[in-house]
């Protein structure tokens, strides 16, 4: 028997217990909406994706080619669509995930306007937003799933075989997906990094993205003035996040320890050393420092410290901080990650300046020396102009074989005029974008690959076309060709807009609580019908 049906036998014996005074309750369309609202709290929702986020990391350890993508969303509602649309266009949400950017949270969920990536707005804000998205993806599963009962209630009206519709209900695909959520350097000491974890977690968050800045000098990982901290304070954070998704009971929650140290050359504080070699000694033998041959070089208020038997005065900036050697950025990223791995964290980010998989590949090859199944969550970064640097890459490349490319300018911005679209440079740089992510996932142990702000930009490229369009001579057809039209053609759930917004589940909720009384919103009357 279908575990539907199952399901239903146990409410009408439910039902029968209480003899009368549960009359008014259908037991199948109790079902229908206890199975609508399959994750009861956040909690179950971040077990599940926990759960979901380790099983692909399994797989990708013994298949490189299964790697995990997401869309950064700053609202449920795009975040809601978005699964939609992957499901609809590829049959399954299998290791397809949502990422939160703590960027667009700052840009565009601040009570006090946009903001810069750099930690001003309300730390609240992003666990609300995990919950908003959550929300989200949870009706989009009672609106699928309220389809699929219309479906059968019309079967069974015209005595059609019910079967195959009663195993889509067994075998419903939730929206509900996993979330790497970004809590920046933790928004202050170790204890708000737990206190916010926890409300993350609570929220539905399983995988948890930390990085090494400090945290009230944050930047975005793509901006100068970065100032990283001693691996000491970083992995104090990682064992408070790790404290949270244990006290909330999420053993296996997922922490991605972020490194900003290939684009970051200075350090707020030089850390205490207690013996040769710790990890103290390790972070300092990277600073800029000048030899002090005689105790009399040494002005007021300066600060030394012995490095291999001798006096050194580590170089200190007019701001008090203290500035790490030029060319060390890779070596500072290899130490970073090596030690996160070994202090708790389960994946990795490095943040970098371009989109090169030989570069990122060779950090992380240093640092599967120590750690075979090191992986990472790559940034597919709007910060990086894509184009520009893949026309770049391969024009150094035929550079260097000695191939003529004379027809091409050697400036980036010449680059990237559209006259060149249609060349072989172009087309080449084009593969290779299209290629990149499964390219770095073979090549460069990339995990998961994200987009930090991709809607951000759709969204603002949305806009202009409808406005360009609307406000000029196409005026209403503009949105009726470029939106409406082009929403039904593509059999776009959200056409139907009413219906999104929970119209006809709300009907049918009205009829299962009043019967007959029930007030519809729906039917002939209703516009939606036209679609």
């Amino acid at each position: 028997m279908p575990a539907y049906l199952k399901e239903i036998e146990v409410v009408e014996k439910l039902r029968e217990a209480q003899g009368e005074a549960w009359n008014g309750i259908n037991p199948e369309s109790a079902v229908r909406m206890k199975l609508q609202n399959r994750f009861k709290t956040g909690l179950d929702i971040a077990q599940h994706t926990a759960d979901i986020m380790r099983k692909d990391m399994a797989e990708y350890d013994a298949d490189s080619s299964k790697y995990t993508q997401s869309l950064g969303c700053w609202h449920g509602f795009v975040a809601q669509q978005k699964a939609i649309a992957i499901k609809r266009h590829r049959g399954t949400l299998d290791k397809k995930y949502v990422y939160l950017s703590g960027w667009m949270v700052a840009a565009l969920r601040s009570k006090f306007g946009p903001l810069p990536d750099q930690s001003m707005h309300e730390k609240t804000a992003v666990p609300s937003l995990i919950s908003e998205i959550y929300t989200f993806l949870k009706q989009a599963d009672a609106v699928e799933l309220e389809r699929v009962f219309a479906a059968l209630d019309d079967a069974r009206e015209k005595g059609a075989d019910v079967t195959a519709l009663l195993k889509q209900i067994d075998e419903f695909e939730t929206h509900v997906v996993p979330i790497i959520a970004d809590i920046d350097a933790g928004f202050g000491n170790e204890e708000a990094t737990y206190l916010l974890a926890k409300q993350m977690i609570e929220a539905g968050a399983c995988a948890i993205q930390i990085e090494n800045q400090v945290s009230e000098v944050k930047q975005c990982g793509h901006q100068a003035g970065k100032v990283t901290v001693p691996h000491e304070v970083f992995l104090a954070k990682i064992n408070a996040v790790r404290y949270a998704f244990l006290e909330l009971g999420i053993d296996n929650g997922i922490i991605v320890a972020r490194t900003d140290s290939l684009g970051a050359g200075l350090t707020q504080m030089v850390p205490v050393s207690k013996e040769p070699g710790d990890l103290a000694a390790q972070y300092n033998s990277f600073l800029e420092t000048k030899p002090v041959h005689d105790i009399s070089e040494l002005l007021e208020n300066d600060i030394t410290i012995r490095q291999g038997g001798n006096l050194v005065k580590p170089v200190r900036l007019d701001n008090g901080l203290y500035a790490f050697r030029e060319g060390t950025g890779v070596d500072r990223v290899v130490l970073d990650c090596i030690t996160s791995l070994r202090h708790g964290a389960d994946l990795l980010w490095i943040e970098t300046e371009k989109p090169n998989v030989a570069q990122i590949a060779e950090m992380v090859n240093k640092v599967r020396e120590a750690i075979p199944d090191a992986k990472l969550v790559y940034n597919n970064s709007p910060s990086f102009n894509w184009t520009m640097k893949f026309r770049e890459q391969v024009l150094e490349e035929w550079t260097a074989k000695g191939k003529d490319v004379s027809a091409y300018p050697t400036d980036g911005q010449g680059l990237m005029a559209e006259s060149l679209d249609d060349t072989e440079l172009a087309q080449e740089a084009d593969q290779l974008i299209q290629s990149f992510q499964a390219d770095a996932a073979r090549d460069a142990g990339i995990f998961h690959h994200l987009i930090t702000l991709p809607t951000y930009h759709e969204t603002a490229l949305g806009v202009d076309t409808l406005s360009e369009g609307y406000f000029g001579d196409e005026a209403m057809l503009a949105y009726v060709k470029g939106v409406q039209r082009t929403e039904i053609r593509r059999q776009m759930n959200v056409v139907k807009h009413q219906e999104m917004a929970g119209t006809t589940m709300g009907d049918h909720h009205k009829e299962y609580f009043a019967g007959e009384n029930a007030l519809l919103a729906g039917g002939k009357d209703n516009t939606m019908s036209q679609f």
